[in-house]
């Protein structure tokens, strides 16, 4: 007779039980009985595995985002091997190293049945019908397998909750399970090792949970209030911010949000000690009074909670213009329907320990417990894994502003980043107000007020709102405005919409909802909100949603995302990945198939920075290798890439800059982009040089050369000249040289054509050595290194003579670039089909 198949010997060939604290175990012959259990599992994923009692062992699914009670939700259940009856009561955690590294936690024990008239067997035949009664999952049940994909080795399931008298909405069960059924701890105390005390199972479940997690929280507080008594008031940090973006992201690495329609606030907190900031740092405490009192009587240890403070209107839901109401009446004056109410959302610090590096579920589980014995109207914000656009749905049904996406693994980080991204429902941004137009309407202080945001240093002008106001919001706002009036227009405009407006200083920073941006860039439809106390007017910026990175690129990982290479702006490396990984389809249009060299700084602009060309392959497979011949007759391997994921592994190395030939690497003896850099002499002021690069257009016009302008970054004026192939870098070079040549004998009190600073003293050096063979210049939208992080950007020359500088963007400005690149004036900037005249 063949030898019985071991049902576990999948389970025990998978790990060394030296290593890891799971049992081994055989298989219980004979047993029928009907236990459950679901253990939640934080390995490469975080997911919970279903594990029902059959023929004496567990038969195992991975559930990937975790059971839902909704009916409508289906949730993936990969099929595991099976496991010994001893696992089900296994909790603690697995080495990184071995099988399913990570922690465990007993999340729902209990039994099960199949429904009168099914059994187990039905496995067999891909479907499982069945009951539960355990301490969280309740009521029917459905299993039923996934056809396979060619090529597919693993069993796909589909789990989901029958319609009974215990579903419900939503993810309610693994949004409201957050510590374990066998020793009430949650995931992050049980991967510190913090011990727990098993409790017998007949008596779980005659608690109600408000009172364990009431019992945890004390718990954990006098566990961390006898661990750092002596843990001063957090100090404020900059807080992280969304990305406005179009689509919610999917998958089980997700986690959702209502967007509150208020004011973020952090709340440094310790005993009474009650601290509040505002998102720009600026202490309001005294603001809040009611707020301050509720968190000060939670008697909490240092803490640092990131959250929303709202109003509420009369139909209940958070508002703004409610919130603008309260504030301006006072707390002092408050009534009963002004109540405020505090939404945390996060835990940046616990009894002098920084969480920030902990992934954002495990700090939400943090604050669930050090806030469980909360009462209104300090709350803890709601949130849902993966369903975010059901939640999406909903919000925008009951006339909410959106949701906020967090990516359930990221670490806090204290800027904008797309770990963290924002869908609305309507269009609402903020800006600054620069004039108003008086009324005709007899008492009306004004008609409408005149709105702006910067692009760059540049305040821009985005149109008037005219709606919104009531008597009392028209008599502050006029009264505000008139301290701040002022003769002369803080911005460029035309004559026709700047006739009868009165001018303001722009500090003023107003919210407005609007129905879209017009081709002019002008607001439709618009109604004012409120003015934004919490904002300085400096900060306001278009807010446009940014691309989703390329696909290939969003796999690059970053190392030391957080490490300043900015020294002097505070920015980052991962900010600057995030920059290149947007601004990509904008930049690969000049910077693929090119040789490249890179400007390397891996310790940041302010350490050691380097040119490189060579690389012997430790860049990554994005990076490729085209070999070209050198001076002495050898070859030598340069760089070029050919999408996102090559720029995105280059930054992963510590590039900033990218400058690129004059050829394709495919054709590298066929030069066709004549680059002339304007480098101005110290001292120079930038309208001279922008005049010499319009000058420069003309001459080239007159040869039948069309060519564009772009900001350097760095001090001047590229003025870039596309060109077809055809003609040999010797004839490119020599036109170059000629050309300059003539530029600086024509009129030599204005230019040069020599290297020599000395010849340069009160002129514009017209650099013509970037077209020659080997020589490269730097390419659009490249980032600079140099202070504040600027970018090489195209500008149409109808624009130029306004620029202040060559360095108006930065890698912060990501989307007004994009936003900038489709408009009218920029369409095919950078290409043209002309030959070299032969001059």
């Amino acid at each position: 007779m063949p030898a019985k198949r071991d049902p576990l010997a999948q389970y025990n060939a998978k790990r060394d039980f030296a290593k890891t604290p799971e049992p081994a175990g055989k298989a219980q012959a004979g047993t029928s009985g009907h236990r459950f259990i679901v253990q939640k599992h934080d390995a490469t994923r975080l997911h919970w595995d279903l594990r029902l009692e059959i023929g004496g062992v567990l038969k195992s699914w991975a559930v990937t985002k975790g059971p839902s009670p909704d009916p409508s939700i289906k949730r993936l259940a990969v099929r595991t091997e099976d496991h010994p009856m001893s696992y089900a009561d296994f909790e603690g955690t697995i080495p990184k190293a071995e099988y399913g590294g990570g922690t465990v936690m007993l999340w729902d024990r209990g039994t099960w049945v199949p429904v009168p008239g099914k059994s187990a067997k039905d496995l067999d035949k891909g479907h499982l019908h069945f009951t539960l009664d355990g301490e969280r999952m309740k009521g029917e049940w459905l299993l039923i397998r996934l056809k396979p994909k060619p090529g597919e080795k693993r069993e796909n399931w589909l789990l989901r909750k029958l319609d009974d008298a215990h579903s419900g909405a939503g993810d309610t069960l693994v949004e409201q399970g957050l510590t374990s059924v066998l020793t009430g701890r949650s995931m992050a105390e049980i991967a510190s090792g913090k011990a727990g005390k098993a409790k017998p199972q007949e008596d779980r479940g005659t608690v109600p949970a408000r009172m364990k997690q009431a019992a945890k929280a004390s718990g954990a507080a006098r566990k961390t209030s006898r661990r750092s008594a002596a843990a001063p008031l957090p100090r404020y940090r900059p807080p992280q911010l969304a990305t406005l973006v179009d689509d919610v992201p999917t998958g089980n690495g997700w986690m959702h949000e209502i967007k509150f329609d208020g004011y973020r606030a952090l709340a440094a907190v310790k005993g009474r000690e009650v601290r509040v900031y505002t998102r720009s740092g600026q202490d309001w405490t005294d603001k809040f009074g009611p707020l301050v009192e509720a968190l000060a009587g939670l008697d909490l240890p240092s803490a640092l909670l990131d959250g929303e403070i709202v109003a509420h209107d009369a139909a209940g839901n958070p508002d703004f213009a409610t919130l603008q109401k309260v504030l301006k009446r006072g707390h002092g004056a408050q009534g009963a329907g002004d109540a405020l109410a505090f939404h945390a959302f996060d835990l940046l610090e616990l009894g002098g320990e920084d969480l920030a590096g902990l992934p954002n579920i495990e700090r939400k589980e943090q604050l669930e417990a050090l806030l469980a014995g909360a009462a209104p109207p300090i709350h803890v914000a709601d949130h849902v894994i993966g369903a975010g656009e059901r939640l999406l749905r909903g919000m925008c049904d009951a006339g909410q502003e959106g949701i906020i996406s967090k990516a359930i693994a990221a670490p806090y980080a204290s800027r904008r980043s797309r770990d963290w991204v924002k869908v609305k429902c309507t269009r609402r941004q903020e800006f600054v107000i620069v004039g108003w137009k008086a009324s005709a309407s007899r008492g009306r202080p004004f008609a409408s007020l005149l709105l702006a945001q910067h692009e760059g240093d540049t305040l821009v002008y985005r149109g008037n709102v005219g709606t919104g106001f009531d008597s009392e919001t028209l008599a502050n706002l006029a009264a505000k405005m008139k301290r701040i009036e002022r003769k002369t227009p803080p911005l460029e405009m035309d004559r026709a919409a700047a006739r009868g407006v009165t001018w303001v200083t722009p500090k003023l920073v107003a919210e407005i909802a609007f129905a879209e941006f017009t081709a002019e860039g002008r607001v439709r439809h618009a109604s004012f909100l409120g003015l934004r106390g919490d904002k300085p007017a400096g900060e306001v910026r278009p807010e446009q949603p940014e691309p989703a990175p390329d696909n290939t690129a969003a796999k690059v990982a970053i190392s030391n995302r957080d490490r300043v290479i900015f020294p002097d702006s505070g920015q980052t490396k991962g900010e600057l990945a995030d920059y290149y990984a947007a601004i990509a389809p904008l930049m690969l249009p000049f910077a693929a198939n090119r040789p490249v060299s890179l400007v390397r700084c891996p310790q940041g602009r302010a350490r050691k920075c380097f040119f490189q060309k060579h690389d012997s392959g430790s860049f990554g497979e994005g990076v490729h290798h085209i070999p070209i011949r050198e001076k002495d007759g050898g070859h030598e391997d340069y760089l070029f890439i050919k999408d996102a994921r090559g720029i995105l592994q280059c930054v992963q190395m510590g590039t900033i800059e990218f400058h690129g030939w004059g050829a394709r690497a495919d054709a590298v003896e066929a030069p066709d982009r004549m680059v002339f850099d304007l480098d101005p002499d110290e001292g120079l002021q930038f309208r001279t040089i922008t005049r010499a690069a319009s000058d420069i257009r003309a001459q080239l016009a007159d040869l039948g050369l069309v060519s564009f302008a772009m900001l350097s970054g760095g001090k001047g004026v590229h003025v870039v000249v596309p060109l077809t192939s055809g003609h040999s870098w010797d004839e490119h070079k020599d036109f170059a040289r000629r050309f300059s040549e003539a530029l600086a004998l024509a009129e030599p009190e204005r230019f040069t054509a020599t290297m020599s600073k000395a010849k340069r003293k009160g002129k514009i050096f017209i650099d013509w050595l970037r077209n020659q063979r080997g020589a490269t210049a730097v390419l659009p939208y490249s980032a600079r290194a140099r202070s504040h992080a600027p970018v090489a950007v195209p500008i149409p020359w109808c624009d130029l003579e306004q620029a202040d500088n060559a360095q108006p963007f930065g890698i912060g400005d990501a989307a007004a670039l994009i936003r900038r690149a489709r408009s009218a004036a920029l369409a095919g900037w950078g290409f043209a089909a002309q030959t070299l005249p032969a001059v």
